[in-house]
């Protein structure tokens, strides 16, 4: 080489350099990837994702591509570097040339390159699938032979390669996701992506009207209280019961009762013709099944009933949605929830308010998997039947009886903890 100028081997080092960084930032950038976008993107028919996708399909071929590249422009630009350095600083040059050119390589073929790649990803993978598209045809058969030594190695100590297992997301890991979307979703979105996760972990019996409030019509009552209460229902399916809602006739829709009641014939007889059968589901069904249940049957209610078949409560489409989108403001109850703000942070809450309806209402974290109401928590806490001044401490929240009804809690007040600020030390 004594006889190649000095300004070509310079311009060779340079150019194995830059060769250097894009195969180290392209490695990077397309392992960094997230495949879920890119299956979003090659869907829609974009090419750059289109070639990375059908890459990473087979990874130990890509990377052996990679590799290959790299450390041969790496060794090569050591070699071109050394005899930099023994023209230039005869035997010394040695250590020179490898001591620069092991802090240029650090810096301007790895360091850099990869954290480009790793902050942009999408910028430096899609145009290097290009090139490796068109690289990995003619060097497929020294890459079977790589891959096939490789794959070798790693079987002998026990990994399997062509064995392993494509991992999909769980709800927990979905639930991150959403969560770190940041402004890629809007809040209310992410919110209900949110809420439609969490559907699953919730039982009918959660969020249920529970059977001592279910508003219903007595068939026993006089026919102008019947009238009356059909009037002026809050809800437009009413169950019809027979003394109690433990004996629920059927369900009648008010809106078929407009006749009738604008024609002032309205009789019992006549009530009994428009009722519809009852639709009753176990405790324990899951919010999920349960919505999907009232898709099928097209129902929009039904009434809840224990492993002995007695009436618990009612459940309302509704109520399920929701769970998803929140209080819809034509609720009849949607200004008087149960939950009153006395100051920052206490609160005055009715016994029999869901626990989810106050984590969600709220922004809290109580337990949902002891009791559903916020009576049945301070019962199953108290282990005994509740009496005024009664307290339970929470890690987040201090719940303290203020009355009590029918041996059961009528109101609580509930203090927040607000969880003190970290430090740095």
């Amino acid at each position: 080489m004594e006889e190649i100028p000095l300004s070509f081997l310079f311009a060779a080092l340079v150019g194995l350099l830059m060769l250097s960084a894009f195969f180290s930032s392209s490695e990077t950038a397309l392992m960094a990837l997230n495949k879920y976008r890119l299956r979003h993107l090659a869907r829609s028919g974009h090419k750059g994702a289109m070639r990375a996708q059908k890459l990473l399909e087979q990874p130990d071929r890509l990377i052996g591509l990679i590799l290959l590249g790299n450390n041969f422009v790496n060794i090569l630009a050591s070699a071109i570097a050394t005899v930099i350095g023994l023209r230039l600083f005869g035997d010394s040059g040695i250590a020179i040339a490898t001591g620069v050119l092991t802090l240029t390589v650090l810096i301007f073929a790895e360091v850099a390159p990869k954290t480009a790649a790793a902050v942009y990803p999408e910028r430096i993978a899609f145009p290097a699938a290009y090139v490796y598209s068109f690289l990995i045809k003619p060097m497929r058969p020294v890459l079977k032979l790589i891959n096939a030594m490789a794959n070798g190695l790693l079987n002998l100590i026990g990994l399997h390669p062509d064995k392993a297992i494509q991992h999909s997301l769980s709800q927990d890991e979905l639930h991150t996701v959403v969560q770190e979307s940041g402004k890629r979703l809007p809040d209310l979105h992410k919110s209900m992506l949110l809420s439609v996760l969490e559907l699953g972990e919730a039982n009918v019996e959660d969020i249920m009207i529970p059977r001592s409030e279910v508003i219903g019509v007595d068939i026993n009552a006089d026919t102008s209280e019947i009238i009356q209460q059909l009037i002026t229902a809050p809800f437009s399916r009413l169950p019809v019961f027979d003394g109690s809602v433990e004996h629920t006739l059927g369900i009648v829709n008010v809106r078929e009762m407009v006749g009738p009641l604008s024609e002032g014939h309205l009789s019992r007889s006549e009530l009994k013709r428009h009722l519809h059968e009852p639709y009753y589901v176990p405790e324990g069904t899951p919010l999920t099944t349960q919505l999907l249940n009232f898709q099928r049957q097209k129902r929009r209610s039904a009434l809840v009933v224990d492993e002995y078949g007695d009436i618990q409560g009612l459940v309302t489409l509704e109520d399920i949605l929701e769970e998803i989108v929140g209080e819809f403001t034509t609720s009849p109850d949607s200004e008087h929830n149960g939950i009153t703000t006395l100051a920052h942070g206490r609160y005055l809450i009715r016994g029999n308010t869901p626990v989810r309806e106050i984590n969600r209402e709220l922004g809290m974290q109580l337990p949902t998997e002891e009791a559903c109401t916020l009576n049945g928590l301070i019962v199953e806490r108290l282990e005994a039947l509740p009496t005024v001044g009664a307290v339970i401490e929470l890690p987040n929240a201090r719940i303290e009886v203020k009355t009590v009804r029918k041996r059961s809690v009528d109101t609580a007040e509930v203090i927040r903890y607000t969880p003190p600020a970290e430090t740095n030390p």
